[in-house]
């Protein structure tokens, strides 16, 4: 199987009656998924849409994400996922930029009415022909087309159109923790190859069931978790919100064995009564992404909640799975590295000071070449050129090592990097030395102007429990790394917050909590 088309069709033939797809009471087979989304498809075509031309979808985790994104495999159309937290000047960004034909959206929620945003854009959106309230009751009057539009009987399903394995399926724009998103290119190639992998890495199964928390319109949920269970022909199990209690639930209910999730959903996992109360016999093992993962929380996954989980790494324009530890690493390995490179993957780290490739344990831009590496950025070629050499290498953006066995270490950002009176600080080391101590339950490291040092550091910490008083508490934590690392490297001032701010997929957003930081008190 070398398309989306063709791991849909294999389930249908294959599968038609198995269970693909639960959600809340709802259990759709594979069959209904295929019809469903074959109607959807024939109705775009009838419509006028033609092959490559780009469909939007603000939708959360329901069946209605599945459905549009199988459409759009089946009509060899380009799926544009959205997350729904983004308001009026994003959406404008990503619908101008991608040239979207056909929006699909959800209800509104609190104060975001995607229907009312959109119109009010409407006149500076010229590609958008359709908007589609795609809301799954057809009791529904606002749901009416949407109802019509994917019930098989109505509009009569035609045969997929062909697509090669190189033709764009999602155009996923990255999550922006440095700034304005761009559209990644990934191919059914790029996607169904990484499904494969994926599933490999974590010996999967046809028998297991993976429970989706993370968000279908990042790229964590659109590879790692639907795909590669459909590539199986395997289960899933969507949860619109995350939240702890209810996801252990889902996880003993429907005897979950995959939970892929970000350092934060586990967390707050292991701090539910729930986790005591529960069986969860059935939890296997899962991928954890997006943010390091502190050494006693990978042991508490492994221990308390009896899932074997691996870390793994990578971006959206890597589809995204490029690195994971392994079932023979211990702990430490886990929690230090991200692992060794999927076979098919390659892995090399270049020195910034000559450009030349650096040596086992040096520092340098990770950069790497395979599979899942995005075809370019959707009408940026110059920034493609930037990061996506002629044979394939691509530049991350992470700075990183690489030891002697092919084990990776992520030590940060690279335009993350601070330099505090010419010496080079990298936070993600500071950030993983401070996790270790009782008082965080998440912190931040970022650098901001100085006029002698030229950058100072800040570390903005989200405490375990109360603060009885933070001056005290903050020289507690610099002595802390004092004492285990060069002077330089201790942070100038910590102040604590309620939260940091966060992207959909779990990682912070350093240039918000950047630009928040003049307006806090010091320590």
């Amino acid at each position: 199987m070398e398309t989306l088309t063709d791991v849909l069709e294999h389930n249908r033939r294959r599968i038609p009656e198995v269970t693909a797809l639960v959600a809340g009471q709802a259990r759709i087979s594979w069959r209904e998924i295929y019809e469903r989304a074959a109607t959807l498809a024939a109705y775009l075509r009838a419509g006028g849409l033609a092959p490559g031309e780009r469909i939007a979808c603000i939708l959360p985790n329901r069946p209605s994400f599945c459905v549009v994104y199988w459409a759009c495999a089946l009509g060899g159309y380009a799926l544009v996922p959205i997350n729904p937290r983004l308001r009026r000047n994003d959406l404008r960004a990503i619908l101008t930029d991608s040239g979207a034909a056909v929006l699909f959206h959800m209800e509104a929620a609190g104060e975001a009415d995607y229907g009312a945003m959109v119109e009010a854009l409407r006149s500076e959106l010229p590609a958008l022909r359709e908007r589609v309230f795609a809301v799954d009751d057809a009791a529904l009057a606002e749901a009416a087309a949407w109802t019509q539009m994917t019930t098989p009987g109505g509009e009569a399903a035609v045969a997929p159109i062909p697509v090669t394995p190189d033709d764009v399926f999602a155009i996923v724009y990255t999550s922006g923790t440095t700034g304005l998103p761009k559209g990644a290119m990934l191919t059914h190639r790029n996607l169904v190859v990484t499904a494969r992998k994926t599933a490999e890495s974590l010996a999967c199964t046809p028998d297991d069931v993976f429970l989706v928390a993370v968000p279908l319109y990042h790229i964590f949920g659109i590879c790692p978790s639907i795909l590669t269970a459909a590539e199986l022909g395997a289960r899933v199990v969507l949860m619109e919100t995350f939240k702890a209690d209810a996801a252990l639930e889902l996880c003993a209910r429907e005897r979950v064995t995959v939970h892929h999730g970000v350092p934060t959903m586990f967390v707050l996992e292991l701090a539910s009564p729930k986790l005591r109360e529960l069986a969860l016999s059935s939890l296997r093992t899962g991928y954890i992404a997006g943010a390091p993962c502190p050494i006693e929380v990978v042991r508490r996954i492994r221990t308390e909640m009896n899932c074997n989980v691996l870390i793994a790494y990578g971006l959206t324009e890597t589809s995204p799975t490029l690195t994971a530890t392994s079932f023979d690493d211990d702990d430490a390995v886990r929690a230090e590295t991200v692992g060794r490179p999927l076979p098919g993957a390659e892995v090399r780290v270049r020195r910034d000071t000559d450009g030349t490739i650096a040596g086992p344990g040096e520092i340098g831009e990770l950069e790497c070449r395979g599979y899942g590496v995005m075809k370019g950025y959707w009408n940026k070629p110059q920034q493609t050129a930037e990061v996506l050499s002629s044979d394939g290498w691509f530049k991350t953006g992470d700075l990183a090592t690489i030891d002697e066995r092919n084990y990776v270490r992520i030590v940060g950002r690279k335009k993350e990097m601070i330099v505090r009176g010419g010496y080079k600080i990298y936070p993600a080391e500071v950030e993983g030395l401070l996790y270790e101590h009782s008082l965080v339950r998440q912190v931040a490291i970022v650098g901001v102007e100085d006029p002698v040092l030229g950058e100072h550091s800040v570390a903005a910490v989200v405490p375990a429990g109360p603060v009885a008083d933070d001056d005290a508490a903050a020289e507690d934590l610099r002595a802390y790394v004092r004492g285990r690392l060069a002077d330089y490297k201790v942070p100038d001032r910590v102040v604590f917050l309620d939260a940091l701010p966060m992207t959909a997929s779990g990682k912070v957003q350093k240039h918000l909590l950047r630009g928040q930081l003049p307006r806090m008190s010091n320590r």
